[in-house]
């Protein structure tokens, strides 16, 4: 699927986003508590880069448990970036957050971020190699040492573990509301649009994009997030 593919797919999404999946909060909660330990060691003025921000859930979170810590949202679309902006001007903390509308190349240069998160992101791009080079882009704009925190979805797609856990992954959909042919869709979408690789593969991949050691952090079902380090190596 190609970027503008997918960037209609999210701005078609926007306004309802939240609604559609907030029944599956709890899993989003569970990652948001443990990114806090993650980023636990950061300066209490610590600038982050959102990267395929979306409507901005772990800028809420993180801005409302860390007064000082300031954030750009990077988003190709613009409907989603929309509701990111309108949830930091009604949350109170919009003057402590950059909004960029676009992808990571187009962001002008600045200073180098502290830390960065890519929720649920990196599994568009179907090429490994294109996977590396978007998390060396990454690895660009952090300074040496930088923490970052990355999820995607995750398996063997040829284990019997993968199948289980699909139906699993299906179940819930279910249950959180997404009617059947939405179910069916999505089910087609990991087989084709979505690039679900063994965990230790996608973590192999962020660390030949400039980070050191991934630790696998937290998993629900299929969602794997990983946290590492860009390394003080410059990112080529």
């Amino acid at each position: 699927m190609r970027n503008d593919e997918i960037k209609a797919i999210f701005d078609q999404q926007a306004t309802s986003y939240d609604e559609r999946w907030a029944r599956t909060a709890p899993i989003r909660d569970g990652l948001h508590f443990l990114l806090e330990a993650v980023f636990a060691e950061l300066p209490a003025d610590a600038r982050i880069l959102c990267v395929g921000a979306g409507t901005g859930e772990e800028i809420a979170y993180l801005a409302r448990r860390f007064p000082r810590w300031s954030f750009t949202a990077v988003e190709p679309s613009g409907a989603m970036l929309e509701v990111c902006r309108n949830k930091a001007i009604e949350g109170g903390y919009a003057e402590r957050c950059q909004f960029h509308e676009g992808y990571l190349q187009s962001l002008p240069e600045q200073d180098a971020f502290d830390a960065a998160t890519c929720f649920l992101v990196s599994q568009f791009i179907l090429e490994p190699g294109a996977r590396a080079e978007f998390f060396r882009a990454i690895a660009s704009r952090l300074r040496p040492g930088a923490r970052l925190a990355s999820s995607d979805l995750a398996s063997d797609t040829a284990s019997a573990e993968y199948t289980a856990l699909l139906e699993t992954w299906m179940n819930m959909m279910t249950a959180a509301g997404i009617p059947a042919a939405g179910v069916e869709q999505m089910r087609a979408a990991y087989s084709r649009d979505v690039a679900v690789l063994p965990r230790e593969r996608v973590a192999a991949i962020i660390e030949s994009g400039g980070f050191t050691d991934p630790v696998l952090f937290y998993q629900a079902g299929l969602i794997h997030a990983w946290y590492s380090t860009r390394s003080t190596v410059e990112a080529q």
